[in-house]
């Protein structure tokens, strides 16, 4: 129901901060030079929103309603291109251009890969 978006998004977004914290938390040393956590969080939403779409769109018959709510709000709330440009920002910032060139080619090449992936998967 889109009275519950608004909730969607929020419990997605924070399962977004919660995994990422944790993926930053286990690999300290990557995650001091390199977004961790969001890239990982980023792909992860690509390849489900890949999988979710498709099945829905393919195979399954659900309303336009919930199709959106599941793919437009709790996996846009999950995954971050906000998040994604102000860490590839604060890296510019601090002279870590190269970082942040890597962070936005490394997300659009992944994330582009996990959406084809997803979907294939649900084509199964």
């Amino acid at each position: 129901r889109p009275a519950q978006q608004p909730d969607r998004e929020r419990q997605a977004g924070r399962m977004r901060y919660l995994i990422a914290r944790a993926i930053n938390e286990r690999a300290p040393a990557a995650a001091a030079d390199f977004p961790l956590g969001i890239f990982a969080v980023n792909v992860a939403g690509a390849l489900l929103l890949g999988l979710i779409a498709t099945a829905l769109l393919e195979r399954a018959s659900v309303s336009e309603p919930i199709r959106l709510a599941l793919t437009v709000g709790l996996l846009g709330g999950f995954t971050t291109f906000s998040t994604l440009s102000f860490d590839s920002l604060a890296l510019i910032d601090a002279g870590r251009w190269h970082i942040a060139l890597l962070n936005l080619a490394a997300s659009a090449a992944a994330g582009l890969a996990a959406v084809w992936l997803g979907q294939q998967l649900a084509r199964l």
